[in-house]
């Protein structure tokens, strides 16, 4: 461990773990690419391993590859890091749910935790609630019985699976932190599930390159002038819940605006096209950071109506554009709701629409809590923030090696 920075300016060595990675299309890559620039910005060394479809600094990680831990344990070898930050996402790292012994379940990284000798930081992407984790068991595929062949064997093992693993992939977590000298969580809320850690939110902000105003941005997508616009974006997955704007009652005064992607694993997501519905869908696919900010840019509210959620950059990104949200009623947005920054319903068509009506009445209110709540999300906080827990583990570190130094050479009786 190179100690030198406790005496001194320099910054500790960051090696930064995540599969996914730009160019790659998905949030998790997103945000790790978006920190990386932000710790850089304040001075450290950060170095990025990722998927070879990604622009890391290394590569040679996938959900597919079983020697990911190897992978690592060379790497650390090699580039020598204060610190290894892992970007924790189970699916990320293979993760195998044994639907016979449930306490095989494992991801490819898990050895990895075992044997690295260097403080590792892991922040948390995945977590539920049984409750939720039924619901994200309920969204594979619909459980429908063919009269004349029956059910599918290969859905119901899927069913199966999942329902006997819930506590191997909560497990799975736990491990992850008691073997991590920190945890970070971007709320409460999920700080609670996994049974700990130190909660940084997630960092976002406009693209620099994009600063217009409402009426540009709205003219380069072709939207309405006069209404406000909630905005729907991300993956259309099943557990995003989009299928609730199929059957929605737009409110006077709004439009709904969405725009869909995939992400480079191959999950599948939907297909549903929501323009016959009196929706405004784009379908323009995955946007640039650029254009993607310039289509919040355009936004008043954005619409969240998820099944399950353990996070959502959608929802930070929105309130970093200063848009409050309207949301289904889960422990997550609950939390920000609290904060005044959005609404949440119970997810059905009525209820959205209605959160729409009550978001009107009352705009001015949740967009003064949002403007007042984007500060503390900025990159350079959030890069601040990491800084500090760096500095704490290693400082913890450097303190522990004297201490049992002094204690072997106590003499024994």
């Amino acid at each position: 461990m190179n100690k030198l920075f406790l005496n001194s300016n320099l910054l500790p060595k960051i090696l930064m773990v995540c599969t996914e990675y730009p160019p790659m299309q998905g949030g998790i890559g997103r945000y790790t690419h978006s920190l990386a620039i932000a710790l850089r910005k304040i001075g450290y060394d950060v170095q990025t391993v990722s998927n070879k479809m990604g622009n890391g600094d290394f590569s040679g990680l996938s959900p597919s590859h079983t020697d990911d831990s190897q992978i690592l344990l060379q790497l650390v070898d090699k580039t020598k890091p204060d610190i290894v930050h892992v970007q924790y996402e189970q699916g990320m790292y293979g993760l195998v749910l044994n639907g016979l012994r449930p306490t095989k379940t494992q991801t490819n990284i898990d050895s990895f935790y075992d044997k690295c000798k260097t403080p590792i930081v892991t922040t948390f992407h995945s977590g539920y609630t049984f409750k939720q984790w039924l619901k994200l068991v309920q969204s594979l595929k619909p459980l429908k019985p063919n009269f004349e062949k029956g059910f599918s064997s290969n859905i119901v093992a899927k069913y199966w699976t999942s329902l006997l693993n819930y506590y191997s992939f909560h497990n799975l977590n736990k491990e992850k932190l008691a073997k991590s000298k920190m945890g970070i969580v971007f709320s409460d809320y999920l700080s609670k599930i996994i049974g700990g850690g130190k909660v940084i939110f997630h960092g976002a902000e406009p693209n620099s390159s994009s600063s217009r105003g409402k009426e540009v941005a709205r003219k380069m997508f072709n939207l309405p002038k006069g209404d406000r616009i909630a905005l729907a974006v991300g993956f259309m997955t099943s557990t995003k819940g989009w299928d609730i704007l199929e059957e929605i009652d737009v409110p006077t005064g709004w439009s709904i605006v969405t725009n869909s992607s995939h992400n480079d694993f191959g999950q599948k997501y939907s297909n549903r096209t929501l323009a016959k519905h009196g929706i405004i869908d784009l379908q323009l696919n995955f946007l640039s950071e650029e254009y993607l900010s310039i289509l919040f840019s355009s936004a008043d509210a954005v619409l969240l109506p998820y099944k399950v959620c353990s996070g959502s950059g959608v929802m930070f990104d929105a309130l970093a554009h200063g848009l409050p949200f309207v949301a289904t009623n889960l422990g997550f947005f609950k939390e920000f709701a609290n904060k005044g920054l959005g609404i949440t319903v119970d997810r059905n068509s009525n209820s959205f629409a209605k959160g729409l009506e009550e978001l009107g009445m009352h705009y001015d209110i949740y967009k003064h809590a949002v403007d007042k709540f984007r500060s503390n999300i900025c990159w350079t906080k959030i890069a601040e923030e990491h800084s500090n827990a760096y500095k704490e583990i290693l400082e913890r570190e450097a303190s522990i090696i004297p201490a049992l130094a002094n204690k072997q050479r106590l003499p024994h009786n």
